[in-house]
């Protein structure tokens, strides 16, 4: 079963707050509350996996009670008998999604301890390798929700690839959001190339700050917030914040943005 590289393409507006929570002790939150907007995910988690056959829970977020102790279940044993294995060993770049789920992949005793005791009835999983770990994002919904739709699965795969490398990203650093995005714009083209003004009104624009906001952070007036934006999207060729967005996101979820 091979898995399938995802092009880094996601609308940049519909993940925008995990990204900004990257680093944050509410980044749990904030990455199911934007899962369950987007797709109606009921829980989430996440393992680091090593190619030396080490495991760990890094992430247990959402509507199963017993998520913790499916997690501490997978570390321990059951990552070595998980089906996607072979799929999320073959991997060594971009983001990918995995195999539909399909709970005859599974052997009879991983089935009754992950899905029949927890009520898991659909699951989704996307992957993404940095170095020698492989960040394993698994997107779950319980019986009383139903199944994922053919719609839900379409909007899954689409944001999966900004998901992985925000999730990776966060737990490969202890920076906070802000001291994230200013390495990101201090090393990597296209927006490595603006001037510091510029990159300062940008990372606050990626912040949610308004251009009154912005002005007054800066100590500058209106009208020169407004003039380094516009040279700054003259720049970077967009015209528009959620373009400003997808840049950022493109970078996060590139072969080098998680270094």
């Amino acid at each position: 079963m091979r898995s399938q590289t995802v092009p880094a393409n996601p609308g940049a507006a519909d993940v925008t707050s995990a990204v900004l929570a990257i680093g944050r002790s509410d980044f749990p939150d904030v990455l199911i509350d934007t899962l369950r907007r987007q797709a109606e995910v009921g829980h989430c988690m996440v393992f680091a996996l090593s190619r030396a056959g080490a495991a760990r829970c890094l992430l247990d977020a959402g509507n199963i009670p017993i998520g913790g102790d499916l997690g501490a279940a997978y570390a321990g044993q059951f990552h070595e008998s998980d089906p996607n294995r072979d799929a999320l060993f073959e991997g060594d770049g971009g983001p990918i999604m995995l195999p539909t789920f399909a709970p005859r992949m599974y052997g009879a005793r991983y089935r009754k301890i992950f899905f029949q005791d927890s009520g898991i009835i659909d699951k989704c999983a996307t992957a993404i390798w940095t170095g020698d770990t492989c960040f394993y994002v698994n997107f779950y919904r319980i019986a009383a929700q139903g199944r994922f739709s053919a719609a839900q699965r379409e909007r899954l795969e689409a944001i999966a690839p900004a998901i992985a490398a925000s999730v990776a990203r966060h737990f490969q650093e202890e920076a906070t959001p802000d001291q994230s995005l200013a390495a990101l714009f201090a090393t990597r083209p296209p927006l490595s190339a603006l001037t510091p003004r510029e990159q300062d009104v940008c990372r606050r624009i990626l912040a949610g700050f308004s251009s009154e906001a912005i002005s007054q952070a800066l100590g500058i007036s209106l009208h020169s917030t407004l003039t380094y934006r516009k040279r700054a999207y003259e720049r970077l060729g967009i015209s528009s914040q959620n373009e400003l967005f997808g840049i950022v996101l493109r970078l996060l979820a590139g072969p080098h943005g998680l270094n």
